[in-house]
């Protein structure tokens, strides 16, 4: 899928990318609390989205799994919308 406005895709990236990080920097790097607070506030807030813009955005997040040449990223990318609860199961 070719997004119209190539700025979803860029922000949708930046959004996996402050959550991957925010997963799996140090407590020296980002008190722990703080992390698990902003993630489960992204979360909430992807969750309150309309039905359709959740099924966009999982689009999206499908788009850039294809295109990513990082295997680390695409396996972050892939298994995203699991972990934030925006899908039930996992699908191998």
């Amino acid at each position: 899928m070719i997004d119209r406005d190539p700025l979803v895709p860029a922000l949708t990236g930046l959004l996996v990318d402050v959550m991957w990080w925010l997963d799996s920097c140090g407590d020296e790097e980002v008190d722990p609390d703080s992390a698990v607070k902003m993630m489960e506030s992204v979360r909430w807030v992807l969750l309150q989205l309309p039905s359709d813009q959740r099924q966009r955005l999982l689009q999206v997040l499908a788009d850039l799994v294809v295109r990513e040449q990082d295997p680390a990223r695409r396996e972050f990318l892939e298994s995203f919308p699991f972990a934030i609860g925006m899908v039930e199961d996992q699908e191998d």
